[in-house]
């Protein structure tokens, strides 16, 4: 794996990972507004035509997935 592909894959993990810290801290405050703000720019990335620079990935169904995991 070149290093530019790691970059990337290492840009989604960390999107990944701060969507499900942030959801974590909205389950325990719903109003966290710091949190509520990482989750929503984390899903509007995967969303984003920018996303599909870094991934072959499909930001839905990654989106889908990690709300069926939080059970949200």
């Amino acid at each position: 794996m070149d290093p530019y592909e790691r970059l990337a894959n290492a840009v989604v993990k960390q999107a990944v990972d701060d969507w499900r810290l942030a959801v974590k801290k909205l389950k325990r405050r719903k109003r966290n507004q710091e949190a509520q703000r990482i989750k929503d720019d984390a899903e509007e990335f995967f969303l984003s035509e920018r996303f599909k620079c870094f991934t072959s990935l499909d930001g839905k169904t990654l989106l889908r997935k990690l709300k069926e995991e939080a059970h949200i």
